[in-house]
């Protein structure tokens, strides 16, 4: 069979508009218009209202976007990828699939509504290629990463492994709060530092690692102890704030501030051998726990030691620290199930892992209103103490 004879074929069973009519159908929301052409093909733009989905991953991506029963338009170049693509589409059950005919050209020269689409640059497009290979983050996902904005309190055994997978994975803007340096002793399990980095601050020496690391994020060091005075401004404009510290009194204060400013708070924590992980978003997600619902005060010093008084395996911190990351990409691209309302608990000595329902206090004060002023926590401890 020729080209041609086999253009005619699909045309037999593939209908094709034009983009006045097609632009009518999105105006009307009865329609989904796809472009389908490749990354570098919509720099120039695209059609206003049209959805990207490359042509080589539409088959995959089609369904998070549309039904089976939803009229779908597809756009290319000049209307012939996208007659054989709605082809596809129709053998996979689509059953109202239609062509645009002459594809974006055509559009252009009706001077249809274009727009300038967001992309990634092509430097961009290779750092995060295996992330653009999957249906769950693509395109859409990476460019919520780039606007994503997470503050990490504490860039010790828990903020290292943690920054050091958010940078790489892109998200736009990561800011370190720490007013510690850097100690040999830290170097067992703060994978962030280099033996060049001893005596440094721990803030600015870990955004300059993050910023070689990735120079297309934004590093924001904060060398300042965190307190209820400066809590809500350092706070303020984060979409995540990751609790990575070591002390009881500064995590409450994390947990009370981010309850109160509705900010998801994701919390690590490590103990010897063992680890706990879970997230915190009551202001977020109503009828959900916000930390003080599974502790409600702080634990006497001499029950609740820290790292530097009973020790830690180095490793652990570091796996506390990836799952810490997985939750915050998680949340930050809507997919999956956070660990909301439930507590991962892990034993590395014993290799295992156990996840743990925990309910919202229905008498927690906390969880209940959003003008509680913060407590006087006694003796508020130094972010030094991160783990």
């Amino acid at each position: 069979m020729s080209t041609n004879d086999f253009f005619k074929k699909i045309q037999t069973s593939v209908k094709e508009i034009t983009p006045e009519a097609a632009l009518k159908l999105v105006s009307d929301d009865t329609s989904k218009l796809f472009d389908i052409r490749e990354d570098r093909e919509i720099e120039s733009g695209t059609a206003q209202g049209a959805k990207h989905i490359a042509r080589a991953f539409l088959e995959l991506r089609i369904s998070q976007y549309a039904q089976p029963k939803d009229t779908i338009i597809l756009m290319c170049a000049s209307g012939k990828r996208s007659l054989i693509a709605a082809h596809q589409l129709q053998e996979l059950g689509y059953r109202d699939v239609v062509s645009l005919a002459g594809g974006f050209d055509a559009w252009k020269a009706s001077d249809l509504p274009s727009c300038q689409p967001r992309i990634l640059a092509s430097h961009e497009q290779s750092r995060y290629a295996r992330h653009l290979l999957m249906p769950e983050v693509g395109l859409e996902g990476q460019l919520k990463l780039r606007d994503s904005r997470v503050l990490i309190v504490g860039a010790g055994g828990l903020g290292s492994p943690v920054a050091l997978y958010l940078a790489a994975a892109g998200i736009g803007t990561l800011a370190m709060i720490d007013d510690d340096k850097v100690e040999l002793s830290n170097l067992q399990r703060q994978v962030m530092y280099t033996e060049d980095d001893l005596d440094s601050a721990k803030a600015q020496a870990s955004r300059h690692r993050l910023q070689e690391m990735n120079t297309d994020i934004d590093v924001i060091a904060i060398e300042n102890r965190l307190n209820r005075d400066n809590v809500e401004s350092i706070f303020e404009g984060y979409d995540v704030v990751i609790d990575g510290t070591d002390n009881f009194n500064t995590r409450y204060l994390i947990a009370d501030a981010c309850t109160k400013l509705k900010i998801p708070n994701i919390h690590g924590s490590v103990y010897r051998f063992e680890g706990l992980v879970s997230v915190f978003a009551p202001g977020v997600k109503p009828s959900t726990p916000c930390y003080r619902c599974l502790y409600p005060e702080p634990p006497p010093p001499e029950l609740a030691p820290s790292c530097s008084e009973a020790g830690v395996l180095g490793v652990v911190p570091g796996v506390i620290g990836c799952l810490m990351a997985t939750e915050t990409v998680k949340w930050l691209l809507g997919i999956g199930v956070p660990l909301l309302g439930h507590v991962l608990s892990i034993n590395a000595l014993h290799m295992t892992f156990k996840k743990l329902p925990i309910e919202a206090n229905m008498e927690c004060r906390w969880c209940k209103s959003s003008t509680e002023k913060y407590p006087d926590y006694a003796e508020i401890q130094p972010i030094a103490c991160a783990l």
